[in-house]
């Protein structure tokens, strides 16, 4: 078994340093090409032209956009120094499972390595599960890492 291609969906979690670190070390080892993402979530609830007339609003999400940016490009700086080929990708106006899935086709990955929060109960079936979705409608393996 050999991954070409790695996609690592990344936020500013520990998780996500801790996935991180997987996939920075599976791509050592295979020599695998990486391809860090993040998503920015628009609220699902409001229209788009809320947006438009929202400086406030629109704001944030700039700002969301910018850091995840600085983000991606830090980690980035992490694979490269270990000679490992690495793109970064944002994603926006998706939700965070869908854009996770659509990037993995896009790129042509053979592995998705995410950060799972565990959560459970009330939680998870307020907020549901990222990694629980993805791993369920991908097609290929997803390595979940938790705490």
């Amino acid at each position: 078994m050999s991954y070409q291609h790695i996609l690592v969906p990344v936020d500013d979690s520990e998780l996500s340093e801790i996935a991180t670190r997987h996939a920075l070390f599976i791509a050592q080892a295979f020599g695998s090409r990486v391809t860090v993402m993040s998503v920015v979530a628009v609220d699902p609830f409001v229209g788009v032209d809320f947006y438009k007339v929202a400086p406030a609003i629109t704001n944030h999400f700039m700002d969301a956009e910018a850091h995840a940016q600085k983000h991606l490009e830090q980690i980035q700086q992490q694979f490269l120094a270990h000679q490992i080929d690495t793109d970064v990708k944002i994603i926006r106006e998706e939700p965070t499972a869908t854009g996770i899935l659509n990037i993995a086709d896009e790129v042509n990955a053979d592995l998705i390595i995410m950060g799972s929060h565990g959560r459970s109960g009330l939680k998870k079936f307020v907020l549901g599960s990222v990694a629980q979705k993805v791993a369920s409608e991908s097609v290929v393996p997803v390595m979940i890492v938790k705490k």
